[in-house]
Protein backbone atom coordinates (compact mmCIF):
# COMPACT_ATOMS: atom_id res chain seq x y z
CA UNK A 1 0.00 0.00 0.00
CA UNK A 2 1.71 3.46 -1.03
CA UNK A 3 1.68 5.75 1.42
CA UNK A 4 0.02 9.28 0.91
CA UNK A 5 -1.99 11.56 3.05
CA UNK A 6 -5.21 10.63 1.87
CA UNK A 7 -4.35 6.89 2.16
CA UNK A 8 -3.22 7.56 5.97
CA UNK A 9 -6.83 9.21 6.38
CA UNK A 10 -8.42 7.11 5.02
CA UNK A 11 -7.09 3.80 6.74
CA UNK A 12 -5.95 5.10 10.17
CA UNK A 13 -6.93 1.44 11.40
CA UNK A 14 -4.41 -0.17 9.42
CA UNK A 15 -1.54 2.46 10.16
CA UNK A 16 -2.92 2.19 13.90
CA UNK A 17 -2.27 -1.45 14.04
CA UNK A 18 1.11 -1.32 12.47
CA UNK A 19 2.07 1.40 15.03
CA UNK A 20 1.24 -0.67 17.64
CA UNK A 21 2.52 -3.77 16.94
CA UNK A 22 5.74 -1.64 15.91
CA UNK A 23 6.36 0.98 18.70
CA UNK A 24 4.08 -1.11 21.81
CA UNK A 25 3.40 1.21 24.06
CA UNK A 26 5.22 4.12 22.29
CA UNK A 27 1.59 4.41 20.57
CA UNK A 28 0.67 6.24 24.05
CA UNK A 29 3.25 8.84 23.37
CA UNK A 30 2.90 8.92 19.48
CA UNK A 31 -0.63 9.50 19.78
CA UNK A 32 -0.81 12.15 22.53
CA UNK A 33 2.01 14.38 20.46
CA UNK A 34 -0.43 14.14 17.87
CA UNK A 35 -3.37 15.36 19.74
CA UNK A 36 -1.66 18.04 21.48
CA UNK A 37 -0.11 19.42 18.37
CA UNK A 38 -3.69 20.29 16.64
CA UNK A 39 -5.05 21.58 19.60
CA UNK A 40 -2.19 23.14 20.65
CA UNK A 41 0.08 24.40 17.26
CA UNK A 42 -2.09 27.41 15.23
CA UNK A 43 -0.10 25.76 12.29
CA UNK A 44 -1.31 22.15 12.85
CA UNK A 45 -4.78 22.29 11.51
CA UNK A 46 -5.00 19.73 9.23
CA UNK A 47 -4.27 16.40 11.56
CA UNK A 48 -7.70 14.44 11.59
CA UNK A 49 -8.17 14.17 15.33
CA UNK A 50 -11.84 13.24 14.87
CA UNK A 51 -11.24 9.79 12.83
CA UNK A 52 -8.15 9.37 15.03
CA UNK A 53 -9.70 9.31 18.37
CA UNK A 54 -12.70 7.37 16.84
CA UNK A 55 -9.57 4.43 15.46
CA UNK A 56 -7.80 4.49 18.86
CA UNK A 57 -10.93 3.19 20.57
CA UNK A 58 -11.73 0.85 18.39
CA UNK A 59 -8.14 -0.30 18.48
CA UNK A 60 -8.29 -0.53 21.93
CA UNK A 61 -11.49 -2.62 22.12
CA UNK A 62 -9.11 -5.42 20.04
CA UNK A 63 -6.19 -5.50 22.89
CA UNK A 64 -4.07 -2.96 21.33
CA UNK A 65 -4.61 -0.30 24.76
CA UNK A 66 -5.52 -0.08 27.35
CA UNK A 67 -8.65 1.90 27.04
CA UNK A 68 -8.67 3.67 30.25
CA UNK A 69 -4.90 4.74 30.15
CA UNK A 70 -5.67 5.70 26.44
CA UNK A 71 -8.46 8.21 27.08
CA UNK A 72 -6.93 9.80 29.93
CA UNK A 73 -3.27 10.74 27.78
CA UNK A 74 -5.39 12.16 25.25
CA UNK A 75 -8.11 13.85 27.43
CA UNK A 76 -4.43 15.41 29.18
CA UNK A 77 -3.09 15.93 25.73
CA UNK A 78 -6.24 17.91 24.32
CA UNK A 79 -6.12 20.48 27.62
CA UNK A 80 -2.36 21.20 27.47
CA UNK A 81 -2.89 21.94 23.65
CA UNK A 82 -5.37 24.24 24.73
CA UNK A 83 -3.61 26.30 27.24
CA UNK A 84 -0.65 26.20 24.76
CA UNK A 85 -1.99 27.50 22.25
CA UNK A 86 -4.37 30.03 24.57
CA UNK A 87 -0.58 31.13 26.27
CA UNK A 88 0.81 31.86 22.20
CA UNK A 89 -2.22 33.97 21.41
CA UNK A 90 -1.93 35.47 25.29
CA UNK A 91 1.69 36.65 24.48
CA UNK A 92 2.32 36.69 20.91
CA UNK A 93 -1.00 37.47 19.45
CA UNK A 94 -1.44 41.09 20.43
CA UNK A 95 1.60 41.90 18.34
CA UNK A 96 -0.28 40.96 15.18
CA UNK A 97 -2.14 43.70 16.07
CA UNK A 98 0.38 46.55 16.80
CA UNK A 99 0.23 47.76 13.18
CA UNK A 100 -2.48 50.37 13.14
CA UNK A 101 -1.91 50.53 9.17
CA UNK A 102 -2.53 46.59 8.84
CA UNK A 103 -5.27 45.46 6.35
CA UNK A 104 -5.54 41.98 8.00
CA UNK A 105 -4.37 42.43 12.03
CA UNK A 106 -6.84 45.30 12.30
CA UNK A 107 -7.11 46.53 16.04
CA UNK A 108 -10.70 46.54 16.08
CA UNK A 109 -10.10 42.68 15.11
CA UNK A 110 -8.74 42.36 18.42
CA UNK A 111 -11.42 44.32 19.84
CA UNK A 112 -14.57 42.34 18.46
CA UNK A 113 -12.63 39.21 19.46
CA UNK A 114 -12.24 40.33 23.42
CA UNK A 115 -15.99 41.28 22.90
CA UNK A 116 -17.21 37.96 21.36
CA UNK A 117 -15.14 35.74 24.09
CA UNK A 118 -16.38 37.66 26.69
CA UNK A 119 -19.86 37.07 25.77
CA UNK A 120 -19.79 33.19 24.01
CA UNK A 121 -16.20 32.28 24.93
CA UNK A 122 -17.25 29.37 27.05
CA UNK A 123 -19.58 28.12 24.37
CA UNK A 124 -17.06 28.77 21.49
CA UNK A 125 -14.24 26.68 23.40
CA UNK A 126 -16.71 23.89 24.01
CA UNK A 127 -17.73 23.69 20.73
CA UNK A 128 -14.78 24.04 18.93
CA UNK A 129 -13.96 21.04 19.75
CA UNK A 130 -16.25 19.16 17.22
CA UNK A 131 -14.92 21.13 14.51
CA UNK A 132 -11.29 20.64 12.86
CA UNK A 133 -9.24 23.86 12.09
CA UNK A 134 -12.00 25.75 14.25
CA UNK A 135 -10.46 23.90 17.28
CA UNK A 136 -7.02 24.25 16.40
CA UNK A 137 -7.87 28.34 16.27
CA UNK A 138 -10.54 28.89 18.76
CA UNK A 139 -7.64 28.95 21.65
CA UNK A 140 -5.49 31.15 20.38
CA UNK A 141 -8.16 33.71 19.57
CA UNK A 142 -8.86 33.37 23.38
CA UNK A 143 -6.25 34.05 24.31
CA UNK A 144 -5.54 37.22 21.70
CA UNK A 145 -8.97 38.07 23.16
CA UNK A 146 -7.86 37.93 26.89
CA UNK A 147 -10.75 35.84 28.00
CA UNK A 148 -10.21 35.33 31.83
CA UNK A 149 -7.97 31.69 31.73
CA UNK A 150 -9.71 30.22 34.52
CA UNK A 151 -13.09 30.61 32.42
CA UNK A 152 -11.16 29.48 29.58
CA UNK A 153 -9.95 25.91 31.19
CA UNK A 154 -13.26 25.00 32.74
CA UNK A 155 -14.60 24.90 29.01
CA UNK A 156 -11.71 23.39 27.24
CA UNK A 157 -11.93 21.05 30.35
CA UNK A 158 -15.78 20.38 29.44
CA UNK A 159 -14.77 20.45 25.57
CA UNK A 160 -11.98 17.51 25.88
CA UNK A 161 -14.39 15.59 28.31
CA UNK A 162 -17.30 15.32 25.60
CA UNK A 163 -14.80 14.87 22.40
CA UNK A 164 -11.87 12.59 23.38
CA UNK A 165 -14.14 10.90 25.79
CA UNK A 166 -17.39 10.67 23.36
CA UNK A 167 -15.21 9.22 20.75
CA UNK A 168 -13.17 6.92 22.20
CA UNK A 169 -15.74 5.64 23.82
CA UNK A 170 -17.80 5.69 20.37
CA UNK A 171 -15.06 3.47 19.03
CA UNK A 172 -14.39 1.47 21.65
CA UNK A 173 -17.84 0.03 21.70
CA UNK A 174 -18.77 0.20 17.96
CA UNK A 175 -15.45 0.33 15.74
CA UNK A 176 -14.64 -3.13 15.77
CA UNK A 177 -18.62 -4.06 14.81
CA UNK A 178 -18.21 -6.52 11.74
CA UNK A 179 -20.27 -3.87 9.67
CA UNK A 180 -18.68 -0.90 10.26
CA UNK A 181 -15.22 -2.12 10.10
CA UNK A 182 -15.83 -3.54 6.72
CA UNK A 183 -16.74 0.16 5.97
CA UNK A 184 -14.23 1.80 7.79
CA UNK A 185 -13.23 3.88 5.49
CA UNK A 186 -16.70 5.12 4.68
CA UNK A 187 -17.46 5.91 8.36
CA UNK A 188 -13.95 8.13 8.56
CA UNK A 189 -15.04 10.17 5.46
CA UNK A 190 -18.45 10.61 6.97
CA UNK A 191 -17.08 11.94 10.25
CA UNK A 192 -14.57 14.53 8.29
CA UNK A 193 -17.60 15.70 6.57
CA UNK A 194 -19.69 16.22 8.97
CA UNK A 195 -17.23 17.60 10.97
CA UNK A 196 -16.75 20.21 8.19
CA UNK A 197 -20.38 21.10 7.42
CA UNK A 198 -20.86 23.99 9.68
CA UNK A 199 -17.62 25.58 8.74
CA UNK A 200 -19.08 25.44 5.12
CA UNK A 201 -22.01 26.46 5.60
CA UNK A 202 -20.86 29.17 7.58
CA UNK A 203 -18.66 30.07 4.68
CA UNK A 204 -21.51 29.48 2.60
CA UNK A 205 -23.66 31.37 4.82
CA UNK A 206 -20.99 35.02 4.78
CA UNK A 207 -20.38 34.71 1.47
CA UNK A 208 -24.02 34.94 0.25
CA UNK A 209 -24.51 37.83 3.40
CA UNK A 210 -21.30 39.95 1.73
CA UNK A 211 -23.35 39.62 -1.82
CA UNK A 212 -26.39 40.73 -0.73
CA UNK A 213 -24.97 43.69 0.99
CA UNK A 214 -22.86 44.60 -2.30
CA UNK A 215 -26.34 43.93 -4.13
CA UNK A 216 -28.18 46.27 -2.35
CA UNK A 217 -28.68 49.81 -3.61
CA UNK A 218 -26.97 53.09 -1.98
Amino acid sequence: MDFNPIDLILHLDVYLDLLVTNYGAWIYAILFLVIFCETGLVVMPFLPGDSLLFIAGAVAAGGGMDPVLLGGLLMLAAILGDSTNYLIGRTVGERLFSNPNSKIFRRDYLQQTHDFYDKHGGKTVTLARFLPIIRTFAPFVAGVGKMPYPRFFAFSILGTILWVGGLVTLGYFFGNVPFIKQNLSLLVLGIIILSLLPMIIGVIRSRLGHAASKAEPR
